[in-house]
Parts: C-alpha cells; structure tokens; sequence
C-alpha cells in the first residue's frame, strides 16, 4: 500500500514546507524557552510542541502573551509587589486558547508515539482491536491513541496544576483529570474527524489511496488534524477555565 502512495506534487511540496515551517518553529520557540524558562515549568514543553502544528501562529501568540508568563517576568512583578504579568496582560479568550494548547501538546506527543509504535509494531494494533473488534486497522490506531494522548495529557496537566494549587498528589491527580478529561476528548474528537475526513475521502481521490504512516502528507494531515482539535476543544476550555475547573494561564 505505501509503496504505491503517490500524492500529486504539489500536495507532496505543500506537505513537506509545512512540516519544515512547523519544525523551524518548534526549533525557535525551544530555543526561546531554554533562554527564557516559563514560569510554569510544563509551559516550557507546550510551547515548542504546540508549534509543531500551529508554527507561525504559535510563534507570535509566545512573543505576544508567552513572555508575559516568564520566570523573569514572575520575579520582577514579586519584587515590585505586584500580580504576574501573564495574568494582568492576557485577555481572557488567550487565556483559553493557551489552555486548550496545554491539552494539545500532550495529545499531539500522544498521537505521535502511538502512531509511530502502530506502524513499527503492528502487533499493538491487535491489541487494541485490530481484526477482532475493528477491521479496519485505523480505529484499533485511535483507540491506542487516545489512551497515549489521555496519559500524557494528564500527566502534562498535573504539572501545572499541583505547584499552582499547592495539591498533595492524590488532589492533584483528581484535579488534573477534572481539568483534562473533557478538554482533551474534545480535541481528540476533532482530530479523529479531520484525519477520518482526510484518509477515507480526500486522499483516496487525489492518490488513490491514504497516505501512510511513513509518508509527509500523513502528518501534514496530523498538522491540520490537531488544528481541529484545537477549534472543537476550545469552547469546552472556555468552560472549564472560566469555571475554575482549569486554571487560568
């Protein structure tokens, strides 16, 4: 099957300058943190993660509101006894979108590794699903997917909230999945309808067939797919940030 995938060339250059363009991005804002580390220690992951889908948007939402949340920034407004920067100078509707981003690093690392994993070892597959509960080999993908997504998701989201909250782990742990569980089933939804929307309708028409794991227009399809996730988790973010359920960033 991948051997005869042949994209028109024009999607195949599309493909392969918005990879590049996300990881120059990734690569820029990685270098950014390192030099100026995040007050949230977590944050110092998202951001360069979450450049590798969002590049040039990503990119300016850091250098307009991310260096309002620096370790610098947080100790200069201490000294002059005043409230974080990040959390006087970012709209509310930012504040959302860098929530929803928090959950869609951990998705995108998620989706990533498992996808990779299903590919190099098809046996995990069958484990979970493939040719006993799903035919198709991509819903058994999915499903490992989002119990990597959820996983590091969780993790990513007890980070932030334990030194924010001053939790013990047990609290924290409840807290992190009140916060992520429907935030991050709302970005898996999107994801899972672009990718389903793209591999069984598009591709088939301008290839023939979908795009492999190993080939760039199935993550230039990824790059689009967390997009998605991004929109459709958005609004739940809204919600559990302005509940308090979240917390504000």
């Amino acid at each position: 099957m991948s051997a005869a995938f042949a994209a028109p060339g024009w999607l195949h250059a599309v493909s392969i300058a918005a990879l590049l363009l996300g990881a120059a991005c990734a690569l820029l804002l990685s270098v950014e943190v390192v030099r100026h580390p995040q007050h949230m220690t977590v944050m110092n992951v998202v951001w360069p993660v979450s450049a590798l889908f969002g590049s040039v948007a990503v990119v300016w939402a850091y250098f307009r509101y991310g260096r309002l949340a620096t370790m610098e920034a947080h100790h200069h407004a201490k000294e002059r006894g005043e409230e974080p920067p990040n959390m006087t100078g970012t709209p509310f509707p930012v504040m959302v979108g860098k929530g929803a981003l928090h959950c869609g690093s951990g998705c995108m690392l998620g989706d990533v590794a498992a996808e990779w994993l299903a590919f190099l070892v098809p046996a995990v597959a069958v484990w979970f699903g493939w040719q006993w509960a799903f035919e198709e080999k991509m819903y058994a993908v999915w499903a490992l997917d989002f119990v990597f997504a959820y996983a590091l998701g969780i993790v990513f989201q007890y980070y932030a909230i334990v030194p924010m909250r001053g939790l013990s782990p047990g609290e924290g742990l409840v807290a992190a999945l009140k916060a992520d569980t429907l935030s991050l089933i709302a970005w898996q939804v999107g994801m899972y309808g672009l990718m389903a929307l793209v591999q069984f309708w598009l591709f088939p028409r301008l290839a023939g067939q979908r795009a492999p794991v190993h080939s760039v227009e199935f993550w230039f399809a990824m790059q689009l797919a967390m997009v998605a996730g991004f929109l459709t988790s958005y609004p739940v973010n809204w919600w559990l940030v302005g509940s308090g359920i979240k917390e504000r960033m």
